[in-house]
């Protein structure tokens, strides 16, 4: 008789009857490291598979995940972290920062504009998810009838971020090779796949749902940037 060290309950055998707690943790080693790290990427449930199924079928495999079966896919909180680790790595190792990046910094004397547009621009991970609480709120007003709540309209942006950051990693690695400005082609890519990716997500059958969902994502990104505008320009300017 064991005493799971899990939930406490007492149980015979391998595995507690009533958490599925093992009676003995494997020891960690090198081939449980290696075990973990396949894990985490295979085809069937992991990151490969999540990205698959957001890049190609987003509205109908974050409905899915949403509403029926959570199990397959990597949780979207860490999916957003994980891709933008990824973006992180390949701009450190390609040493692509705000310079580089579609975002130039002003002429006009506004360093504090200029300090928080390199901190987006080194702070993906962050900044994608600043955009989706704004991106949200729109999307929540004129999708209003299907009954999500922000939370739930959160979910699927954070998936979107992800995808948009392994979109904006595949161009950093073009652009680091092959010295190519591809950044201004990559924003419209990701614009046009945010687009579809929500109107798909609402209902893929209805035109009007893909001009709410542009609407949306026009509108969240005109409010933050007016928003870091006006916040960049009384600091210089008062303080």
């Amino acid at each position: 008789m064991n005493n799971c060290k899990n939930c406490n309950e007492q149980f015979h055998g391998n595995y507690c009857s009533n958490c599925g707690q093992p009676a003995e943790l494997r020891k960690i080693d090198g081939r449980y490291i290696i075990h973990e790290i396949a894990s985490a990427f295979n085809a069937e449930k992991g990151l490969l598979f999540t990205t698959k199924k957001v890049l190609l079928s987003p509205g109908e495999s974050i409905r899915y995940y949403i509403n029926e079966n959570r199990s397959r896919y990597v949780k979207p909180i860490t999916f957003l972290i994980v891709t933008s680790l990824i973006y992180t790595l390949i701009c450190h190792y390609f040493k692509i920062g705000a310079e580089e990046f579609y975002i130039q910094q002003s002429d006009i004397e506004m360093p504090t504009l200029n300090l928080f547009i390199t901190w987006m621009i080194d702070n993906n991970g962050y900044l994608s998810i600043i955009i989706g609480l704004f991106i949200a709120f729109p999307i929540r007003l004129f999708f209003r009838k299907y009954g999500f709540n922000l939370f739930e309209i959160f979910v699927l942006l954070c998936y979107l971020s992800g995808i948009a950051s392994l979109i904006f990693s595949v161009t950093l690695i073009i652009q680091g090779i092959m010295h190519w400005n591809l950044i201004h082609i990559t924003v419209l890519i990701v614009m046009i796949y945010d687009t579809w990716a929500i109107g798909q997500f609402f209902d893929r059958r209805k035109a009007v749902s893909y001009i709410k969902a542009f609407l949306s994502y026009f509108l969240g990104i005109v409010v933050i940037s007016f928003s870091i505008t006006f916040i960049a320009l009384f600091i210089d300017i008062f303080l």
